[in-house]
């Protein structure tokens, strides 16, 4: 393997504020050509609804590249004034059907995120990403459904010059312009979270806007070079490769841009996509420039011995805790 560059941190907050903008160009460029974003969301509401105690809004969002992005807003039903909010994103796991209704669910979560998360005070959105969801089978080019609607996607985005993970983020951060711009949401007060690939999207997105203050990622803390050293690169879809990425650094460069914010990693010792060496790596890096922000709280990496690609109960009251000690109180 050729060799990667190491993230030489420096050592005072100035130097580190220069190689932040830095680093968080870099993260840009790699991403590809992506179009721009839309000044102003366009958004029309297909439905509304009032279930478990909550108020839906189901949405298609135009994300300013010829695709109408399908959407949940979820509100307390007795909600006055404004929310913090939780941007929801969903996991991979070959479920190409599944997408944002994951958080109507329990099958990847311990409780079901939409209803306990809106009870407590919360605003909840999400999106159904590329070839998932009412997504899947609408992939550019192609009718192609699953995991070969996934693939051409891919191609596809390859040929315009940006990859199929640049346009998955991008469509987050569509859908983060839109949730701050909502009347009902504290566009100070807005968080990420998500399981698997909804974890990874939680810190790419955290790391690239820093409106996001506060965020949990289960189960998908992975340093790339640790990945490649124990074979394991089939554990994750094409969806999740970034070309050029290990010529300027690794995972531990993206992590440290969340910093000073509120960060939570949650990762079982067994994960077989996230190598437990590489997990101890990001974490000292980490630590060393939450610590020069005098932000040392505000980081957390928990790993749980025996437990492998999943989200346990324990996990569940930590992301819960997490977010009502960082956004429902104002934390930041």
């Amino acid at each position: 393997m050729p060799p990667v560059p190491e993230l030489v941190l420096p050592p005072d907050v100035e130097s580190w504020n220069r190689q932040r903008e830095v680093l968080r160009a870099t993260l840009w460029k790699m991403l590809g050509d992506l179009p721009p974003r839309p000044r102003v969301p366009e958004v029309r509401v297909v439905e509304r609804s009032e279930r478990d105690g909550v108020r839906v809004e189901r949405f298609e969002l135009d994300n300013g590249a010829g695709v109408q992005v399908p959407g949940l807003l979820v509100l307390p039903a007795s909600a006055r004034g404004r929310l913090p909010g939780i941007l929801y994103h969903h996991w991979h796991g070959g479920e190409y059907d599944g997408g944002k209704k994951e958080i109507f669910e329990a099958r990847h979560t311990p409780g079901v995120p939409a209803i306990e998360l809106a009870k407590r005070g919360y605003a909840v959105m999400a999106i159904d990403a590329y070839c998932f969801g009412e997504r899947n089978g609408k992939g550019p080019g192609s009718e192609e459904q699953g995991g070969a609607g996934e693939l051409t996607a891919s191609k596809f985005n390859l040929w315009f010059g940006r990859s199929l993970w640049g346009m998955i983020v991008r469509d987050d951060l569509v859908a983060l312009d839109y949730f701050a711009s909502r009347p009902e949401v504290d566009a100070g007060r807005i968080g990420a979270t998500g399981i698997s690939m909804g974890a990874t999207r939680t810190w790419w997105l955290m790391a690239l806007d820093e409106r996001v203050r506060a965020g949990v990622a289960v189960a998908c803390l992975t340093r790339y070079q640790d990945l490649i050293e124990a074979s394991l690169l089939k554990a994750h879809g094409i969806y999740y490769y970034v070309p050029g990425m290990l010529q300027h650094f690794d995972t531990e460069a993206v992590i440290s841009l969340i910093a000073p914010r509120a960060g939570l990693f949650l990762t079982g010792d067994q994960d077989g996509g996230s190598p437990l060496a590489g997990i101890r790596k990001i974490e000292v890096v980490a630590r060393q420039v939450y610590g020069l922000l005098g932000a040392a709280s505000r980081f957390e990496s928990v790993v749980y011995p025996g437990v492998g690609h999943e989200y346990t109960p324990d996990m569940w009251r930590r992301m819960l805790s997490w977010m009502d000690e960082h956004l429902a109180k104002g934390g930041f």
